[in-house]
């Protein structure tokens, strides 16, 4: 059985849902559909065929990846057009944390700070 698996969604808990919800679809370009009203509100973000669920976190503080082990991104996108989106990025004052560059494990890529603090790398595989 081939293709079991066919795309993966981030979800992402966050103390203020609409405030991360604006800057995904004010800075970097997302679409945002709200489900408030829901038993488990969330807000759906999409871009492309890229999509990111928010969810509340009832206060608790959003705790990164890098923060909580020591080194590690909080979510990964695959992109062939990285210096675009860089760019569209840095013209939206995104805060890049790291420029677009090689990877000593064979990747592309570059990586923004979105307005919880999340780590999130933007590459693909370089053969």
């Amino acid at each position: 059985m081939k293709n079991l698996l066919l795309e993966s969604h981030c979800i992402f808990p966050t103390s203020d849902i609409i405030k991360t919800a604006e800057f995904y679809e004010q800075k970097m370009g997302f679409k945002a559909v709200r489900y408030l009203d829901a038993t488990e509100p969330h807000i759906c973000l999409y871009r492309d065929t890229t999509e990111i669920i928010l969810t509340k976190t009832n206060g608790q503080k959003v705790i990164p990846n890098r923060d909580l082990y020591g080194y590690g991104y909080d979510a990964y996108f695959i992109t062939k057009n990285q210096e675009n989106l860089q760019k569209e990025f840095i013209n939206s004052n995104v805060k890049i944390v790291r420029l677009l560059n090689n990877t000593d494990y064979n990747n592309k890529e570059f990586v923004i700070e979105d307005i919880d603090g999340r780590w999130i790398a933007f590459g693909i595989k370089v053969d």
